[in-house]
């Protein structure tokens, strides 16, 4: 149970890969001037981690050590076709929105990172919650920082919702600031790296929070 806690632990906190590696960095700050493209793109990444942990820690013992990076990138490759596929069908004005991103799933270094990392050498059940944990905090990320950026650069949430949901995410569009000008920089690429660094800011100040914290108990218990 202990290292299930872990898992979890380390994909939404403390080895979050959008934080700590700072990997999967093009996509999370090119598409997320709203939080419809985060969800979006962070479903599709969520899926292709699951998929590719679970695929690579069963068949781990039959790839060879000398070939097993290209092959990692052939598994990844065709669950991102499938996740192409999917959205070309069902969500394709999304899917057009998102455009080279969702190809490009296949060079995130997190997803190849977590196969050689930890899918390759563990189990197919912790393989594959690892792979949910760390998709869930990537999505997180994109999520937050989307947030941000809307709200700040359209004074709208969940603006465009029917991308996903259809006609339902009509009703989910909300307009926080009325007679809202906007303001530019939010949306372009300056207001993703600001936005992401403010993130990255608030996080660090939580971890050194807690080093702080532990190292006052240890030295109350040793004096």
């Amino acid at each position: 149970m202990n290292d299930y806690l872990k898992i979890v632990k380390n994909g939404l906190w403390n080895n979050n890969q959008a934080l700590v590696a700072l990997l999967g960095l093009c996509p999370l700050l090119a598409v997320t001037n709203n939080i419809v493209n985060a969800i979006g793109l962070g479903l599709a990444t969520t899926f292709v981690l699951v998929a590719s942990n679970t695929t690579i820690s069963i068949f781990r013992r039959q790839i060879r050590k000398e070939v097993r990076i290209p092959i990692f990138v052939l598994l990844i490759a065709s669950f991102v076709t499938i996740v192409e596929l999917l959205m070309q069908s069902y969500f394709y004005d999304l899917y057009l929105i998102l455009g080279i991103f969702v190809p490009l799933i296949v060079t995130n270094c997190a997803i190849l990172g977590r196969a050689e990392a930890y899918a390759s050498k563990n189990t197919w059940g912790k393989s594959a919650l690892d792979g949910l944990m760390m998709g869930i905090g990537f999505s997180l990320v994109l999520i937050i920082l989307g947030a941000m950026r809307e709200l700040v650069g359209s004074g709208t949430l969940f603006d465009q919702s029917a991308l996903i949901l259809g006609s339902l995410g009509d009703t989910l569009s909300v307009t926080v600031f009325d007679n809202y000008q906007g303001t530019l920089l939010a949306i372009l690429p300056p207001g993703a790296f600001i936005g992401l660094g403010l993130i990255v800011a608030v996080k660090n100040y939580f971890d050194l929070n807690k080093i702080k914290e532990k190292n006052e108990k240890i030295n109350i218990i040793t004096s």
